[in-house]
């Protein structure tokens, strides 16, 4: 299938302010594209990319005095396919995990293992491991927190959630890699695209969505503890800890978000 996403978001500043952006694609999904993925800058300031440290495409750029927009439109060819189940997928002990999963096991700005371990142990603690304890991990989650948009703030972490019970996507992805690594499962978070593909239409503005992988039998698996179901069409834009490193912008100053509009959907055919 075909997928046409992009957004357009808007910034003002009333003095230069610096940006961080990580707001492309993921290379791994550069091959699928059908059309270019750009960024476009509107006044058209200078912008440059690099890669970080988990394979993220970043944008620097300087938002001017009065602001910035920048908008993407791209289509990329998706397999069409729902998020792969594998049951059998089994745990690692630590010491055999490769050194480069290893950083997912330990606890980040928004996933405080050390606070939530005893709560972990003694839930999920006689649940299978491998498969089938992520899964248990995953419907407590999604059962434990009620979404809602109004829910959302910042400075909210694991530890929050689970005591408050209400959050957003995020929310719920950071509690689940939390509870994960407590149980040494290695989990990292994701963000990206999600249209309301192969579902009944959602009545609320697109967004950008977060879900989360789990490194068993030797692969990474996509598991979303908000929907706890196995979706289609999902355009990773970054991967990492937590939502420290996957921020969609962060400005080194002040700078207001004053546009924030996002598309996703199937389309048949180029226009």
């Amino acid at each position: 299938m075909l997928i046409r996403a992009g957004y357009q978001i808007r910034y003002e500043a009333d003095t230069p302010t610096p940006m961080m952006a990580m707001l492309s694609i993921h290379p791994s999904r550069h091959k699928g594209l059908v059309t270019p993925h750009r960024i476009v800058a509107t006044p058209d300031v200078p912008m440059y990319d690099y890669v970080d440290a988990y394979g993220n495409v970043c944008s620097r750029v300087t938002v001017p005095a009065g602001g910035l927009t920048l908008t993407s439109d791209f289509t990329v060819e998706d397999s069409g396919l729902p998020d792969t189940l594998t049951p059998e997928a089994v745990q690692h002990p630590v010491e055999d995990l490769p050194d480069d999963v290893l950083i997912f096991l330990l606890g980040s700005r928004y996933c405080e293992t050390d606070r939530l371990g005893d709560t972990a142990w003694s839930r999920f603690g006689h649940a299978p491991a491998g498969w089938a304890r992520v899964q248990a991990i995953v419907d407590f989650t999604h059962e434990h927190v009620e979404f809602g948009y109004h829910y959302a703030r910042p400075t909210k972490t694991a530890w929050d959630t689970h005591q408050e019970r209400q959050g957003v996507c995020r929310d719920f992805a950071h509690l689940a890699i939390t509870l994960c690594r407590c149980m040494n499962i290695p989990a990292r978070y994701c963000t990206g695209y999600l249209g309301d593909i192969g579902i009944a239409p959602v009545d609320a503005p697109m967004d950008f969505s977060a879900w989360f992988e789990v490194y068993l039998g030797g692969a990474w698996h996509t598991f979303d503890a908000r929907h706890n179901r196995p979706r289609i069409g999902r355009i990773l834009m970054a991967r990492g800890r937590d939502a420290t490193d996957t921020a969609l912008t962060t400005t080194f100053g002040a700078a207001q978000l004053t546009g924030f509009d996002v598309h996703t959907d199937e389309v048949l055919a180029l226009d």
